[in-house]
């Protein structure tokens, strides 16, 4: 495994980092340009994504032919750790989820007319998406077998989705949905996924369930379904193919949540820098308190346990594996480092970083989802036990080159 950039992602690394520094980070100072859900502002947004479109960085996860500059998942863990030192950083490349997630899988999966329709729009940034997966008890949650929103084929072929979903991110801005639904009982093949428009009739969102905040971007919805008609052209992947749909989606997704954690994570260990450099006490700077330095020294420590975790997923899985247990170990360590680094920047900056002076109390609220999201820890923990199981001591064995 070699983690060297090339020099082409080095220059996307580096150009992206300076445009979070001299575009996002001015902005995201200005508490003005926050909307009510303490997020950026669309037409701010608006006008920072014209110009990283300008810059030549522009979905850069995604292959040339559809948009992007096919960096490759290693090259994209270097460049969304840099968009995301700013909170609003991945969203102005169109980098983040849902969205980012929801490309990806049709890049991959979807026909060249489903590409054209649904991919495109997304690419473009005209639409935003959604990925309807989750359900309340006793539906699906970190268990998709157990989804209980059912599709019923008709003699035109046509189907109609009944069921309820919820905690679908983005889905009130969304416009294009990707819809997972049962289209029969078999454990492997009963799951289907469907492409959907906000304006076909037969369903609506119930209500934008109030969260600790900050949301996304259309909140985390909870939608019903009471007779969405879809058409057989709009089945993504095929009937019985909706396993494969979340597992092709949630792999990477999973993954990209890491990278973009790893930013938030640096950024916090740098206000939490900054302050202990100019912060006296007892006449004592705090950077000179070896408490101080116990705790960013071991901080940055485990970021970089995080980075190799994270590039090791991204390597295997540009060598065009599934990466299950690297994924899976990456999403448990940056999950847990995400919520350590912003509670420890907030302890270092004391008052301050209990307050919104800086982002750090809003980075600890976001933390806390990250051991939810995309599979709880123990989901993952469970996951990476039964690889240890079956594999024994070939669970720590090396890569070896043909």
């Amino acid at each position: 495994m070699d983690f060297t950039l090339s020099p082409t992602v080095e220059d996307y690394r580096a150009r992206v980092a300076a445009f979070v520094a001299d575009e996002i980070l001015p902005v995201e100072a200005d508490r003005a340009t926050f909307d009510p859900h303490e997020n950026i502002r669309l037409d701010v947004l608006e006008t920072l994504r014209a110009k990283a479109k300008a810059a030549g960085l522009w979905c850069l996860q995604l292959k040339p032919e559809t948009g992007g500059q096919g960096l490759g998942k290693v090259g994209m863990a270097a460049c969304y750790t840099e968009m995301n030192r700013s909170i609003f950083g991945p969203v102005v490349f169109n980098s983040a989820a849902p969205d980012d997630g929801n490309m990806m899988v049709l890049e991959a999966l979807g026909t060249p007319e489903q590409k054209r329709r649904w991919l495109d729009p997304i690419v473009s940034g005209a639409v935003r998406s959604a990925f309807t997966m989750t359900e309340p008890h006793p539906g699906g949650g970190s268990d998709p077998s157990m989804i209980e929103t059912r599709a019923e084929r008709g003699p035109d072929g046509r189907y109609r989705i009944f069921g309820r979903k919820w905690f679908i991110t983005g889905a009130e801005d969304a416009a294009h949905f990707i819809l997972i639904a049962r289209t029969s009982d078999d454990p492997r093949t009963g799951l289907t996924a469907f492409l959907y428009h906000r304006d076909q009739p037969g369903w609506h969102i119930a209500r934008r369930i109030p969260i600790m905040g900050p949301e996304e971007h259309g909140g985390h919805c909870e939608l019903i379904f009471d007779g969405l008609e879809i058409a057989p052209e709009d089945v993504l992947a095929g009937e019985g193919k909706g396993l494969k749909v979340t597992q092709v989606r949630l792999g990477p997704a999973r993954l990209t949540h890491c990278m973009r954690w790893l930013g938030l994570a640096m950024r916090c260990v740098e206000i939490a820098q900054g302050y202990a450099a100019e912060r006296k006490g007892f006449g004592v700077r705090l950077a000179d308190r070896e408490s101080v330095q116990l705790m960013l020294g071991g901080l940055a420590m485990d970021i970089e346990i995080g980075r190799l975790l994270v590039m090791r997923a991204a390597w295997e899985l540009d060598q065009g594996r599934f990466a299950r247990k690297e994924v899976s170990m990456a999403k448990v360590h940056v999950a847990n480092l995400l919520h350590r680094a912003a509670d420890i920047g907030i302890q270092i900056n004391g008052a301050r970083g209990y307050s919104k002076d800086t982002v750090l109390e809003w980075i600890y609220r976001y933390a806390r989802q990250a051991r939810l999201v995309d599979g709880a820890d123990e989901v993952h923990r469970m996951v990476l036990n039964r690889h240890l199981e079956s594999e024994g001591r070939g669970f720590f064995a090396w890569p070896v080159a043909p």
